[in-house]
């Protein structure tokens, strides 16, 4: 497996303006997006999207990973793992 290039701070910050529209339109239509996010760098970068799409949306978001998926949903509806040894952690924004 070849490493991955790190995104540059511009790159990143692209990439999170331009995801914000997409989690929002998930979000809004079914209230959770997931996303692979296999690197403590993705998980940073689309815990931001998270509080961004809250943000615009005016409501409270979550999100949540497990070292290969990142799911962000509202914060009323979200699930969050049952606990120690469930293999995933809760990130609340």
């Amino acid at each position: 497996m070849s490493a991955r290039t790190p995104l540059t701070p511009d790159e990143k910050v692209r990439a999170e303006r331009n995801f914000v529209p997409l989690v929002v339109e998930h979000l809004t239509a079914s209230g959770r997006f997931r996303i692979s996010a296999d690197t403590p760098e993705m998980v940073e970068m689309f815990q931001n999207v998270a509080r961004y799409a809250g943000e615009q949306l005016g409501r409270p978001v979550v999100s949540y990973a497990n070292g290969r998926y990142m799911v962000i949903t509202f914060a009323e509806t979200a699930v969050l793992p049952a606990g120690p040894g469930s293999g995933e952690h809760a990130l609340a924004d």
